[in-house]
């Protein structure tokens, strides 16, 4: 039987200032690629459901052509309510900045999670997309990467970007806080970080390299 991934996605699409946010679109469609290339099936979730909203920043340089199969999957998409996390080896969390505002303490999101850290799946994520683990805590009411050596988008790199005060927290600071085992490199370069049943890369550019390593894992 093929291996299954669920792929869960923001649905918010703007900062709190209007700014246009949402899924940061090569971080969705290069793991996508990889992993239903090698034979591995994804479903495709968001938040709420419906189309998925794209950061205009993810689109400047010819992307909607370049993953146009796969922004026509995600032109309307059901939303988490009726996860049977039994059904997949494992889950995967893109980024984008949307992710910060509606992955981080959502108790729908946090169980999913939960019920994939405790049935021994694999939960990949990249970028934002570690902002579900903000907050979220496992059965025995730990936080859900307390001890797990990961990564994501950086302090560092926030700050960069001059995004740190249009966000509302800084990732690398929450997940540190939360007791994960943070290993930050250098400024937008490729960078994964395996523990286990945890998959994480920093940003953008290491999304070749996680949706790789989550089809290694799979395998």
């Amino acid at each position: 039987m093929n291996k299954k991934v669920l792929f869960i996605i923001t649905s918010r699409a703007q900062y709190e200032d209007g700014t246009p946010t949402g899924l940061w679109l090569e971080e969705a469609s290069e793991p996508h690629h990889i992993l239903t290339e090698a034979g591995i099936d994804v479903d495709i979730v968001s938040i709420e459901g419906g189309e998925i909203p794209l950061d205009p920043n993810s689109t400047q340089n010819d992307e909607l052509t370049k993953y146009a199969q796969f922004v026509e999957k995600i032109s309307d998409v059901p939303n988490i309510d009726h996860i049977n996390v039994s059904e997949y080896d494992a889950v995967y969390l893109p980024g984008g900045h949307g992710t910060v505002f509606d992955f981080a303490h959502n108790q729908k999101l946090a169980n999913i999670l939960s019920d994939f850290k405790d049935e021994g799946k694999f939960i990949s994520s990249v970028c934002h997309g570690p902002s579900a683990f903000v907050g979220a805590k496992d059965k025995n009411g730990k936080y859900l990467v307390e001890g797990v050596t990961l990564t994501s988008f950086t302090d560092n790199e926030e700050r960069t970007m001059g995004l740190e005060n249009k966000v509302p927290f800084l990732t690398q600071t929450e997940l540190e806080q939360q007791g994960a085992k943070f290993v930050p490199k250098d400024n937008f370069t490729e960078h994964v970080e395996t523990d286990n049943q945890f998959i994480t890369g920093q940003n953008p550019q290491s999304s070749v390299a996680i949706g790789e390593a989550l089809k290694d894992a799979l395998k």
